[in-house]
């Protein structure tokens, strides 16, 4: 009897201890699920954002693409800004913002857009807007193996979402809307479309605003971040109302890993560094740096045979992160080896190419350039115009295109000029079929750029306009009956005018 009490004393004790710890368990998820305060402050200020765009059609370029919708996210920073992705404001006609756990959308505006990083400035002028809510600071790049949030509004919902991730990379990335490179997070946190220009968050502050992976769907799990370096050089750059860029010596380089590659440029056993190969014409670095130089630092960063300098804790990057670190006016030093003899030299970026190849780099909110002369359509060669046609632009494209892409920019010749296509009329009989022909001379005038070869076209005062390619191909217009023909040949095709916008200063022949 005394046993069989025992034992129910001992069950009963058991009982109530299992009770206490499931009560204490639930008490401790309660604590773990109710918001913090940093977390509470980080959601008011994070905005889902609503973007209405239209897009020039450059294979029509006075015409326009059907507008679309389409969304991301953002957060309130200081100065009543709403900083965000520059590729989730691009091209946009309309832009509306929400807050988190409001009903109102209210009237956006780019203030600021940096496509090169990928980043924007907003504004909101309703002062309603940012009622109650207390502005986000940017915080420090935070070490590998930390937990961030990702906060944003990805699509399937219309309230916030945060997930969590490990920081598990940090290091240069081609970023995917502008083909920038620059420094860039990698984390394991689900991050899908509509997340787009929200924060990384890190003890309440932003340490990142998530971008677009540039690696189509060879990668999973991955997400990529725009670090607090790239933020802060954009937000001090824009304190004087325009924004400016980075530094950029404008040459180019291979490494220097192999023995005798290093031997035949008279390097010590001691030195490291990469070979300059190309030096842009008219560039920040023409005049100052050659071919055969081998550049050793920038600034204090010593430059590894690979390319890469340490820029924090053994970790290693690309070596244009030290050039990273100046706006585009501010000088870097840099150390370079030549026939043997180290030296060192200042470089500014003031002289920096608008375009440093014979393609112009892609362009967002901007309307194309275009010249119709006897009907033929002629443009300047752009990463717009290769980029329709399709997302495998790299296969599609003209080849001659794609070359350009890389071969630099001289002072003789600055852009490439192409006959796009041609609207059929007796004018131009013959040439019917003619469509992205690259233009070489007009007139036995080497072509410069767009405009001089415009200009060429307004001032003629010959019979005919001779306009060649590289191989002598030539195509002849009569000058007095294209502009005879040219209002008919409008009317025909609806085209409203026979030049850009950008070109209304060229005087009427």
């Amino acid at each position: 009897m005394v046993n069989t009490m025992r034992k129910n004393l001992l069950v009963v004790l058991l009982l109530a201890a299992a009770s206490m710890s499931i009560n204490n368990a639930a008490i401790a998820q309660t604590q773990t699920n109710t918001p913090s305060p940093k977390s509470e402050k980080v959601s008011q200020a994070v905005v889902k954002i609503y973007t209405t765009s239209s897009a020039a059609d450059y294979f029509t370029p006075w015409a326009m693409l059907g507008s679309g919708q389409s969304g991301g996210s953002g957060s309130i920073i200081a100065n009543q800004r709403i900083l965000t992705n520059a590729h989730v404001i691009a091209n946009a006609s309309f832009i509306q913002i929400q807050r988190q756990g409001g009903s109102k959308k209210y009237r956006a505006f780019v203030e600021f857009a940096s496509n090169e990083t990928d980043l924007a400035i907003l504004r909101v002028e309703n002062p309603d807007f940012f009622k109650d809510s207390k502005p986000l600071s940017i915080g420090k790049l935070p070490e590998t193996q930390t937990t961030v949030e990702a906060y944003g509004f990805p699509r399937g919902g219309k309230t916030l979402s945060i997930t969590k991730g490990v920081l598990s990379r940090v290091e240069h990335q081609s970023y995917a809307h502008s083909n920038g490179f620059f420094l860039a997070g990698q984390i394991d946190a689900a991050i899908n479309p509509g997340n787009s220009g929200g924060p990384i968050i890190v003890d309440g502050k932003i340490v990142g605003v998530v971008m677009q992976g540039n690696f189509g769907k060879a990668t999973e799990n991955q997400g990529y971040f725009i670090p607090p370096s790239i933020i802060n050089h954009v937000l001090d750059d824009i304190n004087d109302g325009s924004y400016d860029g980075f530094l950029e010596i404008q040459v180019a380089v291979q490494s220097m890993e192999n023995p005798a590659l290093k031997a035949f440029h008279n390097m010590k056993a001691d030195q490291t560094g990469v070979l300059v190969t190309q030096v842009s014409e008219g560039g920040s670095s023409d005049g100052i740096l050659q071919p055969g130089d081998v550049l050793l630092k920038v600034d204090n960063f010593k430059i590894a045979d690979d390319k890469t300098i340490v820029f924090r804790n053994k970790q290693r990057t690309h070596f244009k992160y030290a050039l990273d670190q100046h706006a585009y006016d501010d000088p870097a030093k840099l150390t370079f080896l030549r026939d043997g003899k180290e030296l060192s030299v200042e470089i500014s970026g003031k002289n920096k190419l608008q375009n440093p190849t014979l393609a112009r780099d892609e362009t967002f909110s901007e309307l194309p350039d275009y010249y119709i002369y006897g009907g033929v359509v002629f443009v300047p060669l752009n990463m717009n115009l290769i980029k329709r046609w399709g997302s495998d632009w790299r296969k599609n494209a003209p080849l001659d295109f794609l070359l350009y892409r890389s071969e630099p920019a001289t002072k003789d010749r600055q852009e490439t000029v192409i006959a796009l296509q041609v609207l059929p009329a007796e004018v131009n009989l013959g040439y019917h079929s003619w469509s992205s022909w690259i233009i070489d001379s007009i007139n036995d005038e080497p072509v410069q750029n767009f405009k001089q070869f415009v200009d060429k076209i307004h001032n003629n005062q010959e019979q005919f306009v001779v306009i060649k390619d590289k191989t002598g191909f030539r195509m002849v217009l009569d000058h007095q009956l294209a502009l005879q023909t040219r209002d008919s040949v409008l009317q025909t095709y609806r085209v409203p005018n026979y030049h850009s916008k950008s070109l209304f200063d060229v005087k009427q022949p």
